[in-house]
Parts: structure tokens; sequence; C-alpha cells
């Protein structure tokens, strides 16, 4: 960015937008139902001091609209040679086991910068890698199982 570039920046509590806690974006009108304005979303998303946001720049101008989301901005869309996650935002990270965990029914991945949500396809992708015993959750990579921590209601 630079010094001269002029700035919107629009607060949370009047963007006309919002994710709900599945990561779909709604508007007045409804859920959006475009796959590339859904994808452009998505690849827009930024965090920094203030929060989750859209950003962009356009016409010169650099564009942030903090936007309200249910459970987090972040998801886990799919699941690469059973080791790499790949978020909503196209960015990728390593599956890490000791950073996965549970709350009402949902998995996480919890990395230093964010909380991460794992969408329905990458779920079903990695469920392959899950095991169940004695009411305990796990995943195995590479032959070992590593437990997934339950955390409680928020």
């Amino acid at each position: 960015m630079t010094s001269d570039m002029k700035q919107i920046i629009v607060p949370k509590e009047n963007a006309v937008f919002w994710m709900d806690k599945n990561g779909i974006w709604h508007n007045e009108h409804g859920k959006f139902e475009h796959p590339k304005i859904i994808a452009y979303f998505h690849k827009s998303i930024r965090k920094d001091d203030q929060g989750y946001h859209v950003y962009q720049i356009r016409d010169g101008c650099e564009e942030k609209v903090y936007f309200p989301y249910e459970d987090t901005a972040l998801f886990v869309v799919d699941l690469k040679d059973n080791q790499t996650l790949v978020l909503n935002t196209t960015d990728t990270l390593p599956l890490d086991p000791s950073q996965l965990f549970t709350r009402d029914d949902s998995l996480y991945i919890d990395t230093p910068e964010h909380c991460i949500k794992f969408g329905q396809r990458a779920l079903m992708k990695l469920a392959r890698l899950l095991e169940e015993k004695e009411d305990r959750l796990f995943v195995v990579l590479d032959g070992k199982a590593h437990e997934i921590r339950q955390e409680p209601s928020a």
C-alpha cells in the first residue's frame, strides 16, 4: 500500500454481507449464488488487528470491508495427499494433528493466527483417516494415531 492511496474502510456493523457458520456468504437478498463471486470473496479474506475483512484494491483505492461471521471466517475446503489443507482463501497449510480439536460436533484446526473450521468436503476426505475408540477421536497419519482434543461448547 502506498501512502497516497485512498482508503475505504467499512466497519463490521455497516457491512452488507456476512458469512454463516458453514462458510456461506449472504446479503439481504439471500445466499450468494454465483461461483466466481463466491470464490472472489473467499480469496479476498484478510485479517489485521481489527479482524477479518474482505480486501481489494480497485481504481487506485484500498478497500477493507470488515464482515460479520457466525463461527469463523476461514474454512478447510479440501484435503490433498492426506497432508495438505486447502482453505477457502486458496491458501494451504500442512495438516498438524496436534492442532486439531472438536467443539459442538465440528472439527477445527487452531493455528497461531487463526481458528479454522473444516467444511463438509474436507471433512468427508479426512473421514477415512479418523478412528473412534472409547469415545475419543483420533486421526491416523503414517500409521500413527493422534488424539484429537475435545473442547467444551463455546
